[in-house]
């Protein structure tokens, strides 16, 4: 079992869209490769988007309600929750932060023993297609965690059990230039309240807290909660309710040079906004969270 006090890698991060066809659309423009369609076989379907360091973005689609739901009665964590997502928030979102995990078993009976788990592991395969037109099964181990407190967030931790090696060059060259995710911004009015998930969830104890929230690393990334103050500091939007509970808000990614994505951007027609040094794309169908894009130093 890997030691609790080992920072995990950010393995991806879940977004549920409407349908694949609009998200790779928006992805495109954004400038973005994005991968072929495959399919899970619980009725969710996926186009992610890989990066040279190892993380990606994961979009989810719907592809049969039927099969969903009978996933979710049947326990389904992965499934339900997404459900539930997309039942109090619309079909376009940010609700899921990933790590990465050499023993699913372990984690499974670490976030029980906690009191953090989300349900049953969970175990599937599912056909990979590459780039150069070959395909191969691939395996996963899913071991959930979740706070009651925050319904419309929640964090796994994965395990490749048997994914096929294979060159994933073409699919992490993308026209915009990003490299990878650098951090991941949730939101909650008082983000010490989820101190302790978020740790957890990290395998890192070590916590940055200050008048705008708290960050704490993971291996090559981070995670950072804002305030209300936050917000409007680090993405500039002002929020004026009470909801409370994490919140899926905006990702940060490495880009090598921010002229030739700000002229790609106007190019393909996308609305950006300038916050410090970096360059802010808000939500937009097929993109369920606000994309920030800063140059990599």
């Amino acid at each position: 079992m890997t030691s609790p006090r080992t920072p995990r890698p950010l393995d991806h991060l879940v977004l549920p869209v409407e349908d694949l066809e609009t998200t790779r659309a928006r992805h495109a423009a954004l400038g973005f490769t994005v991968a072929a369609d495959a399919r899970h076989p619980f009725g969710t379907e996926n186009a992610c988007v890989f990066f040279a360091d190892g993380t990606y973005l994961e979009p989810l689609a719907v592809a049969s309600r039927e099969e969903c739901e009978q996933a979710a009665r049947a326990g389904n964590v992965f499934v339900a929750r997404d459900q539930a997502h997309r039942f109090r928030l619309g079909d376009t979102g940010f609700s899921a932060l990933v790590v990465g995990s050499g023993d699913a078993d372990g984690d499974h009976a670490r976030f029980q023993e906690l009191g953090m788990s989300a349900g049953d592991l969970l175990g599937f395969s599912r056909p990979m297609k590459f780039p150069d037109g070959s395909e191969q099964t691939a395996s996963f181990k899913l071991a959930f965690a979740a706070d009651l407190r925050a319904p419309d967030f929640f964090g796994f931790a994965v395990e490749r059990i048997n994914v096929p090696a294979a060159d994933r060059s073409a699919l992490t060259a993308h026209a915009n230039g990003v490299a990878g995710i650098s951090e991941v911004y949730l939101s909650e009015p008082n983000p010490t309240d989820f101190q302790y998930f978020i740790q957890e969830l990290c395998d890192n104890r070590e916590v940055d807290a200050n008048s705008f929230g708290m960050t704490i690393e993971l291996d090559g990334a981070a995670v950072t909660v804002l305030n209300r103050a936050g917000l409007e500091a680090f993405l500039g939007l002002v929020d004026t309710s009470r909801e409370r509970g994490l919140l899926g808000r905006a990702l940060a990614f490495r880009v090598r040079d921010m002229v030739v994505l700000a002229e790609l951007l106007q190019k393909n027609g996308v609305s950006a906004r300038e916050v410090g040094s970096r360059l802010l794309v808000d939500p937009a169908p097929g993109q369920g969270a606000i994309y920030c894009f800063e140059e990599i130093r």
